[in-house]
This record gives structure tokens, sequence and C-alpha cells, in this order.
């Protein structure tokens, strides 16, 4: 009887080992700013696709040069809500299928892409970003995280939680003559910008046109004046950092601003 106990109680170790929980991209958030679990389904790409590494609908352009790495997805239609979840952060686990499903682990990745609807196909057929679908397109190195890419299209699950990034915000600057664009990028805690506004050393806070994605613009002749950004993110908290980029920027640049509390 006590082989039979010890046994037991090796066995029962070993299965709360597996059942631990681990994270590709470490970022345990708070109970507090975590939402309910809701189901999706996921794919992956391969490295040789385009579909993100470099570019993506949300204007980030190099993903790994810009600090995003392979912790990001795609979305499709429903999630990506024209450009304006940009930035999101999501935990994503695999569930139901026990074939494929690697126990106890759960991915955490930032929206950075656009799943385009194919409405030559069904949502129920190869039309697998097409509305009503909740559908997550991902790195295969992150896919391959929380299930065996045999896989392919599985069922999952994911809740929104609060971003934590390293540094502060990035304000990168484009445009030409008097049309001023700048990417905001590397934001924390909400992770998607809802408002922004611009202020040089000559002019109150002027109002930023989403022009797509994460890229904001106003047509301003702001040259030779530091510039100052007031951004409001999707939970409306405000964060405004003064004289970001100084008097002699240029397009092109990037600048690092103050940062949200994660």
């Amino acid at each position: 009887m006590p082989s039979r106990r010890l046994f037991l109680l090796s066995l029962t170790f070993s299965l709360s080992a597996l059942l631990v929980h681990s994270h590709y991209f470490p970022s345990t958030p708070s109970a507090a700013a975590q939402s309910d679990w809701k189901s999706a389904r996921a794919t992956y790409y391969a490295a040789a696709d385009p579909i993100d590494a470099v570019g993506g609908a949300c204007g980030y352009g190099d993903l790994v040069k810009n600090g995003y790495g392979k912790a990001t997805a795609a979305l499709s239609t429903v999630l990506f809500e024209k450009g304006q979840i940009c930035g999101a952060c999501y935990e994503i686990r695999c569930v139901e299928d026990l074939r494929w499903c690697i126990p106890g682990t759960s991915i955490i990745v930032t929206a950075t892409n656009f799943c385009a609807p194919n409405y030559g196909f069904d949502a129920d057929g190869g039309g697998r970003c097409n509305p009503p679908n909740s559908h997550f397109v991902l790195p295969i190195e992150a896919f391959e995280k929380i299930a065996i890419w045999k896989a392919s299209n599985m069922p999952v699950q994911y809740r929104r939680i609060r971003c934590r990034k390293e540094g502060g915000v990035r304000f990168t600057i484009g445009g030409a003559g008097i049309f001023l664009s700048v990417l905001i990028s590397n934001v924390a805690g909400a992770g998607d910008v809802a408002a922004v506004k611009i202020k040089s050393s000559r002019t109150g806070w002027l109002p930023m046109g989403r022009n797509w994605g994460q890229n904001w613009h106003i047509n301003a002749d702001l040259k030779n004046q530091p510039l100052s950004f007031e951004i409001t993110s999707s939970d409306g908290v405000t964060l405004t950092s003064y004289n970001v980029a100084p008097k002699n920027w240029g397009f092109g640049q990037s600048f690092e601003g103050k940062q949200f509390d994660s």
C-alpha cells in the first residue's frame, strides 16, 4: 500500500506540472485588466508569407525593428474595427482539440494587421476572416506555442488585456511640406489610440485625424518648432508628452515620449 500511495502522489505532481500556465511573451495582466474569454479561431502564416513581416494595415512598418517581433496578429473584420484596434493586446489560448492543443499555454500578441475577407467563399468555408467570424492570423512561431502546426485552423479563446511595453510611446514623423503624418507605436495600457492632438511652440493644441491604422495627420506648417503630443487611448486615459521633437526635427525621424501605465 505505501508504494501505491507514493505512485499516486507522484502522478498528481506530474499532472500539476503539466497544467502550469506558460506564456510565449511574458506579460501577466492583473485580473482587473482582463476581459472575459471569448471564442474565435486562429490560423498561422509561415516566414515566407508577406502578410505581417513588414508593413501591414496598422502602419507599423518593420515589426521586428519596431519592437513587436513575432508577438503579433492580423485580425478579421469584426475584430479590426477599421483600424481603430491597432495596438491592442490579446491573450490567446487553444481549446477543445486535445490532439493539437499544448496544455496550459497561452500567448500574448499585439494587433498589427488586418485579415481581409474573401467573399468568394462562405464564412464557414474558405472565408475564414469574413464577417461574422472572429479570427486571428498568427506568425507560426507564436501559433506553435499553443498548438501543433498540423492543426492549421484551430478553435481558440481570446481576451483583451492591457499592454506592457519597454520604453516610451514612439512618434515617427512623416509627410512633406505642410502635410504632417505621425505614426504612434509602442503604446502600453489599452494599446490602441483613439485621439491625438499636436502642439508647437507657436500654436495651441491642434486635433489630428486618423489617416489609417495608427497613422495620424494634419495640414499645418510646424517646421522649426518643438512638437508636443497629447494622445488619448480607447479607455479614455490621456497622456501628454511635451517637447518630444526638438526644434530641428526632420521627416523620417522617431522620438520617444512618456508612457501609459501598464
